[in-house]
C-alpha cells in the first residue's frame, strides 16, 4: 500500500526537500508537483491523491483559501514558514502543520499520522445496509469494531478525532471531514465544526445546546436550522 501524494509549494528548494523526504519513506509515492493550488487542480483531477503537502503563502491563491474553497478528499499536511496560521488550518481539518525548516523526524511523524488516517478510512464501513450495524477503525495498533448504536458523538481535536461511547473514548488519526463523509447521514449529523452526533442518542435540545449522554454540545449558529431539520424531521409533535 502506497499513499499517492502531491506537493503544492511555490519554492523550488522547498519542493525538492519534500520530494527527497518522500523518496525516503517507502509507503509514499509522489505523483506530481505544482507551484500554486491553481496549477494543482489538474493534478488532483487526473490522479488518485491520498495526501497533499500544502504551503500557505503562494501566488494566485494561498493555501488557506484553497482549503476553504475545495471539496478535497485527500489528507492535508501544511508545510509553511508561518506558524501563526496553525489554529485556522486545524479548523479546516488539516492532518498536521509543519513549520519550515522541517526536520525529517518531524516530517516522518506527520506522514505516519497520514498513513494511520488512510488505514482508518479504509476500515471504516460503507453506509449501513439492513445487516450492517458497525464499522471498523484503526485505534493505535488495533483494528476495532464500533457499533453505530454505541457511538454517541465524535469530537475533532486538532489533527485527530475522539470517538465517545457510553463507556469509553477512542483516539483516531482521521479528520472530522473524512469521518463525516463515511458515517451514514441517516444516523449522524454534524452540529458544529468540531462535533458530529448520533441523532438517536440525543436526549434533549435547549436553545443551542444538545444533551447527549452526560455531555452538552453546542449547535453552531450557522448550522442550527439544518441541524434541527435533520434531527426533528417529521418527529416533532406540535400542540
Amino acid at each position: 500500500m502506497k499513499l499517492k501524494c502531491i506537493i503544492i509549494d511555490d519554492e523550488p528548494i522547498a519542493r525538492k526537500l519534500i520530494e527527497e523526504f518522500i523518496s525516503d519513506i517507502d509507503y509514499l509515492e509522489l505523483v506530481g508537483q505544482a507551484e500554486n493550488p491553481a496549477k494543482a487542480i489538474a493534478l488532483i483531477n487526473n490522479n488518485v491523491v491520498d495526501l497533499i503537502f500544502l504551503d500557505i503563502n503562494m501566488p494566485v491563491i494561498n493555501g488557506i483559501d484553497f482549503l476553504k474553497s475545495s471539496d478535497y478528499k485527500a489528507s492535508i499536511i501544511m508545510t509553511t514558514a508561518y506558524a501563526e496560521h496553525a489554529v485556522e488550518a486545524f479548523s479546516l481539518d488539516v492532518l498536521d502543520y509543519l513549520v519550515k525548516p522541517i526536520p525529517f523526524e518531524r516530517f516522518l511523524k506527520a506522514c505516519n499520522k497520514a498513513k494511520q488516517a488512510y488505514e482508518t478510512k479504509i476500515h471504516l464501513a460503507k453506509p449501513p445496509q439492513s445487516h450492517d450495524d458497525h464499522f471498523f477503525i484503526k485505534c493505535d495498533t488495533q483494528i476495532e469494531k464500533v457499533f453505530y448504536d454505541d457511538l454517541l458523538y465524535a469530537e475533532s481535536m486538532m489533527n485527530y478525532v475522539l470517538l465517545y461511547t457510553a463507556t469509553r473514548k477512542m483516539i483516531v488519526y482521521i479528520t472530522l471531514k473524512s469521518l463525516e463523509d463515511q458515517l451514514p447521514s441517516t444516523l449522524f449529523v454534524k452540529v458544529h465544526k468540531s462535533f458530529i452526533v448520533n441523532k438517536n442518542k440525543i436526549k434533549s435540545i435547549e436553545g443551542n445546546m444538545i444533551s447527549i449522554g452526560s455531555d452538552k454540545i453546542t449547535i453552531s449558529q450557522n448550522l442550527r436550522e439544518k441541524v434541527l431539520n435533520e434531527i426533528l424531521k417529521d418527529r416533532m409533535i406540535k400542540r
